[in-house]
């Protein structure tokens, strides 16, 4: 099983290997969310002083990195985390100055238009972002220009096309997997609507084996980790990559 030394790794996220492992363990809510920001970046153009919009942003480890990484203002939005916890680990990682903490349903922003750089939503837009009727809403927060990225569970074929979902994601998610779409699905999602240009739209290289180094690692190293990550360890291992993915996508708005 995976030491905390396993997941400094950089090699392939330098800028993820300055945070203590530990400190991302406490924080868990799924895949590592700091592994998929950092790769998903590469694809943007974040600079000092942006206003960003961390949409779903759980208990702010994201948030601390735009804001320290990037020097960028954060708004840190999720409806199930209380802004009070998350505002702590923001004082707590010396951020809270640059981070502000809110509490806000995906379909129902309480933020006006036209008022962030950019919007960067990981691992939380295969919950409320699918919706042919979702981008739309979405761009009118962004500037003119401004960019729009997430990243999110994946395929590496639709459901649609498979006729069914694969009996060992299923076992483990169940009906959730519908929403877990190709990237080429989300190119064309976004792309339609003419209201942004796609500036990226892949699956991560190997996602599924971070995905399962950190559910290891969790499993190994949290209270009741084994019990809570070993469906997922199965899954993931199961998979073996031919399926399970994601998807990291980024536009700019027209």
């Amino acid at each position: 099983m995976p030491a905390l030394s396993d997941l400094i790794r950089p090699d392939r996220y330098p800028r993820s290997s300055g945070y203590d492992p530990a400190w991302l363990l406490d924080l868990d809510m799924g895949p590592n969310p700091l592994w998929l920001l950092e790769d998903l970046a590469r694809d943007l153009d974040l600079r000092p002083g942006m206003r960003i919009l961390d949409l779903g942003s759980g208990k702010g480890a994201t948030s601390v990195f735009l804001a320290r990484e990037y020097g960028a203002q954060v708004v840190a939005a999720d409806w199930w985390i209380a802004p009070e916890e998350a505002q702590a680990v923001f004082a707590k990682a010396g951020v809270d100055d640059r981070v502000e903490a809110v509490r806000a349903e995906a379909h129902g922003l309480p933020f006006e238009e036209e008022s962030f750089d950019a919007i960067v939503s990981v691992d939380a837009f295969e919950y409320f972002g699918t919706a042919d009727s979702y981008l739309p809403y979405l761009v009118r927060f962004l500037r003119p220009g401004g960019q729009l990225s997430m990243a999110t569970p994946a395929m590496t074929q639709e459901v649609r096309e498979l006729g069914a979902i694969p009996p060992h994601i299923k076992e483990v998610v169940g009906w959730e997997a519908i929403a877990w779409h190709t990237a080429e699905w989300w190119r064309f999602q976004w792309e339609i609507t003419e209201l942004v240009t796609i500036t990226s739209a892949r699956l991560q290289q190997d996602a599924w084996r971070d995905w399962l180094l950190w559910a290891q690692a969790c499993a190994e190293h949290q209270p009741d980790g084994r019990r809570t990550n070993q469906a997922v360890i199965d899954m993931l291992i199961a998979d073996n990559g031919a399926f399970l993915s994601f998807a990291l996508v980024t536009a700019r708005k027209n």
